[in-house]
């Protein structure tokens, strides 16, 4: 089965050339990492799980650059897990792709069926359903900046509809158990999420902050519960909460890479949406 892009064109450049050129530019952007890194040999990873930002690459790109630059740093992985928030509403509570091609300017990545259903037994939550993906773009917008520095890619993508922080414990508890099966394996867990959404920058600067300490303490209930109270519009909070509580069973700390706005690369700050890099090391 393959999986064909659906935002290539809107939210990323739908011509190969002009797609590495965009990465690129993101990579030099005064928001981002400030260069291309070189892609390390594949060797012992200290930064195995990542939050990434997946809004169009000229608002959030930059800021994804950040953890693009430490995970290529440190070679190819054997298999991605990406975990995004179900924006459209379709399909199960959690969702795997059933396997097959997923398909951008840059290629194709590989979904491996029996990965699949090996990560769906060892989960209590995990349904194989292709309709929660065929429009979602959290995980989509994450393949073309894997793709420019890695070919033949391995992926996992895991799209969440119920955000909830026992639905997060659940994700979490069976791709622990999915990482220990495969112990020989290099491994890295991506969670997409953007975090406030259409306040001022100011606004959603000091919402964001709320967040993000929360991901620096570790506490994804508090996460929850952050976002709840203080209606903080954070799209991805599951796959934040799932990174938080597999980063302490891996013992794995959070270091902020870079946190920055739309209004920081638009210009316009009158209605902005929140990105955030970061990743999890010893």
């Amino acid at each position: 089965m393959k999986r064909r892009p659906a935002v290539a064109g809107s939210f990323y450049e739908d011509d190969s050339a002009q797609l590495r050129k965009r990465i690129e530019w993101a990579f030099h952007h005064p928001i981002g990492p400030g260069g291309i890194p070189s892609v390390g040999s594949t060797g012992s990873r200290s930064n195995p799980i990542f939050i990434v930002p997946h809004a169009g690459y000229i608002y959030s790109g930059p800021v994804a650059a950040h953890s693009y630059y430490y995970l290529a740093q440190e070679g190819k992985p054997d298999i991605v897990i990406i975990l995004g928030p179900n924006h459209t509403g379709y399909g199960s509570q959690v969702s795997i792709w059933p396997g097959g091609d997923w398909e951008t300017p840059l290629g194709s990545a590989q979904v491996n069926a029996q990965l699949v259903k090996e990560l769906v037994s060892v989960s209590e939550v995990v349904d194989i359903d292709e309709k929660a993906h065929l429009y979602e773009h959290s995980i989509e917008v994450q393949l073309p900046f894997l793709q420019y520095f890695f070919d033949n890619l391995s992926i996992l993508p895991v799209v969440i509809l119920m955000q909830t922080p026992e639905i997060a414990e659940f994700v979490a508890e069976g791709i622990w158990r999915f990482i220990q099966r495969h112990s020989d394996k290099d491994i890295v867990v991506l969670a997409s999420s953007d975090l406030n959404h259409y306040d001022p920058h100011d606004v959603t600067m000091t919402k964001d902050e709320l967040v993000i300490r929360k991901i620096q303490d570790m506490d994804y209930k508090g996460l929850y519960k952050v976002v709840e109270e203080y209606d903080v519009t954070v799209c991805g909070y599951a796959p934040i909460m799932a990174s938080l509580i597999l980063a302490k069973k891996m013992h794995k700390k959070p270091y902020i890479l870079k946190h920055a706005t739309s209004g920081d690369t638009s210009g316009d700050k009158s209605s902005v949406v929140g990105y955030l890099a970061t990743r999890f090391s010893d």
